[in-house]
Parts: structure tokens; C-alpha cells; sequence
């Protein structure tokens, strides 16, 4: 990522974690650094039930070194890992799982940056990893949420729910 963090959101700790320590995994690569207050945002917290959810809060020193441990600890022949990131992450996510193709069953992005991500996508999709787009924010004046949508919006949970139910 290329800006710089803004200081209130580098505060708290670098990842959040909770789910079962056996259930398969869901790497959140979080730009905009929800869940200061070490917790998962409220919206997610039912997908715990049958996942364990690692949200790498970008703003932090760390996380994203974080997550490429998590990922690439991953078992052979154990259950893939998912990756979700939005907007300036979304690049962050497909290197992750360019590095550990073997790892990553899913890279799914909410309101990638187009034009940084489409040819990386399509070496992502070319090693094996399923990327898909989330809802997002369409920009329009309804929406009232500017691109990208934040990952803790109930669109973006719904959406990342459906794609995994199918999985």
C-alpha cells in the first residue's frame, strides 16, 4: 500500500482474530483498519461460526506481514485459505496469493483499484485461485458510501456469505 497510514486507525492491535481455531480461514486484508477495539465488526461476527476469521488491520505495522505468515503456514492438503480485501488492498491480496497459490482457494475483492489489479488478477486466476468481486459501492448518489464500500457494510458481508455457502 502506498499511503500513508493515518495515525488514529494505526492505533490497536494489528490483527483480530476470532472462530474456531480449526475451521477454515478467512484472511481480511483491511485498508481502512476497523476493529481498533480488537474486536470483529458486529456484521461479521456470524461468519465465525464456521470459519476463523484473521481481520489484518493494514494501518498497523505488521499486519500484512501477519497474514502472508498465516497463509503461508497453511497445512498441504488442508482446507484453502479465502482472502477478502477492498480498494487499495485488493492488490495487497493477489500478491498474497500469487506468492501461495497452493494456499489460497479464493481471493475475493470489494472495490478493487481496476487498473493495478486486472493483469495480477488474471495471473491469480491462471495459477488456480478463484477471484471474484463483492458487492460494492457503485458511486451513485443513492449508495451514499463512496468507493470502496467499507468491508464491515452488511452488502459486503452478504455478498462474501452467498460466494461461500457455494464453496
Amino acid at each position: 500500500m502506498s499511503a500513508e497510514p493515518d495515525p488514529v486507525r494505526a492505533e490497536g492491535p494489528s490483527v483480530v482474530t476470532d472462530g474456531g481455531n480449526e475451521a477454515a480461514k478467512l484472511v481480511v486484508l483491511d485498508p481502512a483498519g476497523e476493529g481498533k477495539n480488537g474486536e470483529l465488526p458486529a456484521t461479521w461476527r456470524p461468519l465465525t461460526a464456521q470459519r476463523q476469521v484473521i481481520w489484518c488491520r493494514l494501518p498497523v505495522d505488521g499486519a500484512l506481514t501477519q497474514a502472508d505468515d498465516v497463509v503461508g503456514d497453511a497445512e498441504p492438503g488442508g482446507p484453502p485459505i479465502d482472502v477478502v480485501a477492498s480498494g487499495e488492498a485488493a492488490g495487497d491480496a493477489l500478491r498474497l496469493a500469487e506468492r501461495h497459490p497452493r494456499a489460497v482457494g479464493h481471493v475475493l475483492l470489494v472495490d478493487p483499484v481496476p487498473d493495478e489489479t486486472s493483469e495480477l488478477a488474471e495471473r491469480v486466476r491462471s495459477a488456480g485461485t478463484v477471484v471474484e468481486v463483492l458487492p460494492h459501492s457503485t458511486g451513485e448518489p443513492f449508495n451514499r458510501v463512496p468507493p470502496p464500500l467499507p468491508l464491515g457494510h452488511p452488502d459486503v458481508v452478504a455478498g462474501l456469505t452467498r460466494i461461500l455457502e457455494d464453496v
